[in-house]
């Protein structure tokens, strides 16, 4: 629609951090021939409607991912951000370098110095590249060490296995 469309983000005035988009204006854009709000809300039910890919039947352990299911909802924590039925944090799922415990070089980039809380549905097909806003881990049982390291969760090596196969699920 080639930039037919209001847009508004008040943190681009920030001139320290965005000086192109500050000079240029950029944190509040409208045009007379607005193409994109009308569409905004159709787009956003298909969106909504599209079904994770599902894993391939029988290459999962049934009994491992119910018990991954309990751990992801206790004692790993994972539900606090990660909120089942959508896997991912509803209204604003922003979190900054030192709550997930890495370093800030992709958050500090952001308007708000933040990552997202990432949707875990079809996680399975996204770890071509590695696991995480960036890759650095290249397993999903790489991710539950460093959140089992970084909040003291104490999993054991059984129940992270378990954990891993409920999240290869979604």
């Amino acid at each position: 629609m080639h930039g037919q469309g209001i847009f508004f983000d008040p943190r681009l005035n920030d001139a320290a951090k965005f000086p192109v988009a500050a000079r240029a204006g950029f944190a509040h854009v409208q045009t007379d021939n607005d193409q994109v709000t009308p569409k905004l809300a159709d787009l956003h039910r298909y969106q909504l409607s599209l079904a994770a890919p599902r894993p391939n039947p029988g290459s999962l352990n049934r009994s491992a991912v119910a018990r991954g299911r309990v751990f992801f909802s206790g004692q790993a924590k994972c539900a606090s951000c990660h909120v089942p039925t959508i896997y991912t944090e509803p209204g604003w799922n922003m979190h900054t370098a030192q709550e997930i415990g890495i370093d800030d070089f992709q958050a500090s980039r952001s308007p708000d110095d933040r990552y997202r809380t990432t949707p875990l549905r079809g996680l399975l097909f996204h770890g071509k590249r590695g696991y995480y806003h960036d890759g650095r881990f290249v397993t999903l049982a790489d991710v539950v060490d460093h959140y089992d390291s970084l909040l003291s969760l104490g999993l054991s090596s059984a129940q992270k296995t378990d954990l891993v196969e409920f999240l290869k699920s979604l």
